[in-house]
């Protein structure tokens, strides 16, 4: 993070709407794919209440397409993830994994699929375009791979309903979740989803032209101020009450699907073809040595959200970490997302994380909130 004496470079990016994200508050920055993020706008506790409540904007612009066209594009995308895509219309999107050779995790996007051969992976923090262009060298396929003048916001929150009829007609209503359709907005290219990184019902606004970035803010801003609608950031409150994963930290190319309790995106029964095929069945047919589960922490609320990972005991053995933690307001307890030993796993179990300090944890179910996540899919 950076006050707001920052400095920026040339070799790191500036999304399209970084001057309105300023202009309304953003104090701090952090760096997500190449580029800068806003991650401050005051109160991280306030930002929450402002997404569950009302509505936030968010940029994140930081999440960049890899756009994948060509005659070949289907059969190289259905290379590069595990989940089977044989049923993905065109105007929807599926939450999928890309993963190596030995079945570790690089990226969990979102795909879009815009035609028959053309695609869009709406990125994770991990670089790949790269990999996607290493993989098609020798893939023999008829492909082009390319990072396109594309840069989400998020409209996130109860009220982002509202918002979005005053800025696109009643007609919006009609879209569901996990579906998107290309439109304008004042002659502003867009493609607009119901999906969102937030558990919260919500949307993703893809401007498809960078110099109309802050245009497109404000007149969401401006849509958005009888509806309650902050300026705002990726809530980690939010995000971990929902269970979501925050890949590099709660995984990485070490972790596969099954760890994480995503064995619903690999598909290992049908004749499709992809990467670590051979090596998730092998897992699968193993058995994973850990697993991901859910913490309540006892002890005095969290200040914010841990920046290292904290290393987890039981009976004097180190049998984990401590991947993503917070103090829930809505909940009034301390929760977290940890990575645990398999044996160690199960729910009740008590468990000694140290931090600065000594804490006692029990293991409990996750999600911690709306665990079938009707709100986001209401």
């Amino acid at each position: 993070m950076i006050n707001k004496n920052f400095g920026f470079g040339t070799q790191i990016r500036k999304s399209p709407y970084f001057d309105s994200t300023v202009k309304w508050g953003a104090t701090g920055f952090s760096v997500y794919n190449h580029m800068y993020i806003p991650r401050d706008f005051g109160n991280p506790e306030q930002n929450f209440w402002n997404l569950i409540e009302k509505s936030i904007l968010c940029d994140v612009a930081v999440e960049r397409q890899v756009e994948i066209t060509g005659p070949d594009a289907y059969k190289f995308i259905q290379l590069l993830t595990p989940r089977d895509l044989s049923k993905l219309s065109i105007g929807q999107c599926k939450y999928v994994l890309i993963v190596n050779d030995k079945g570790g995790i690089i990226n969990d996007p979102v795909l879009l699929r815009l035609g028959e051969n053309h695609f869009w992976l709406s990125l994770a923090d991990s670089d790949v375009l790269l990999w996607a262009q290493g993989v098609a060298v020798n893939s023999g396929l008829n492909v082009k791979i390319n990072e396109p003048d594309v840069s989400p916001l998020q409209l996130q929150g109860p009220t982002s309903a509202e918002i979005m009829i005053k800025l696109f007609g009643e007609e919006i209503k009609d879209l569901k979740y996990y579906w998107f359709k290309e439109c304008k907005l004042d002659g502003i290219p867009l493609v607009v989803s119901r999906t969102g990184w937030s558990s919260e019902f919500g949307y993703e606004i893809f401007l498809r032209d960078g110099t109309k970035g802050n245009d497109l803010y404000e007149k969401i801003m401006e849509a958005g101020k009888e509806h309650g609608l902050m300026p705002g950031h990726t809530s980690s409150i939010r995000r971990i009450e929902g269970g979501m994963l925050s890949y590099h930290a709660d995984a990485d190319i070490e972790t596969n699907p099954f760890e994480l309790g995503l064995g619903r995106l690999v598909n290992l029964d049908s004749d499709i073809n992809f990467i670590g095929k051979e090596a998730l069945k092998k897992i699968k047919q193993e058995g994973i040595k850990r697993k991901q589960v859910g913490l309540e922490l006892d002890c005095e609320p969290l200040k914010g959200p841990n920046t290292t990972f904290w290393p987890i005991y039981k009976d004097g053995k180190k049998i984990g970490k401590v991947t993503s933690a917070v103090y829930s307001p809505r909940l009034k307890k301390n929760i977290a997302l940890a990575m645990v030993e398999i044996n160690h796993s199960d729910i009740g179990n008590t468990l000694k994380i140290i931090s600065n300090r000594e804490i006692k944890s029990k293991i409990i179910e996750k999600p911690f909130y709306d665990p079938k996540k009707k709100i986001a899919s209401s």
